[in-house]
């Protein structure tokens, strides 16, 4: 399966989904599922990724989440029959159904399969 670049609107430096990771956001569009806690209630909710860098992810879902809530995700990597395992992840900003999430802990051996899987997209979305 051949990954295709997501579109991806521009948004005003106001916007609350301003740029706020420090590396390069590559427009994605994969499956992922994610939970947290909302208070004392367990949420659980399924989405896309519409972008990725290396230190986070933005999302659109399909249950609402919380600036500062801890989610714990399972990306569809279209590389990858298993899905990626995120430990621990926080979200960063929310606007409607979209949210960026930041990063915060995974198994080494995830990391690193991140790290491949974006250098491979980066390295073939730059070819003609």
């Amino acid at each position: 399966m051949k990954l295709q670049p997501a579109q991806k609107t521009p948004r005003p430096l106001s916007s609350p989904m301003s740029e706020q990771r420090g590396g390069n956001r590559i427009p994605l569009s994969f499956g992922l599922m994610y939970s947290g806690l909302d208070d004392s209630n367990v949420i659980m909710g399924d989405g896309t990724v519409v972008d990725m860098s290396r230190g986070g992810l933005g999302v659109r879902g399909n249950q609402p989440v919380k600036v500062g809530m801890d989610l714990t995700l399972f990306l569809y990597l279209p590389d990858k029959e298993d899905p990626l395992f995120v430990v621990q992840t926080q979200v960063a900003w929310v606007h409607g159904h979209r949210f960026g999430v930041q990063l915060q802990h995974m198994s080494v051996q995830e990391e690193h399969r991140l790290h491949l899987f974006l250098q491979s997209f980066s390295r073939t979305s730059g070819k003609a």
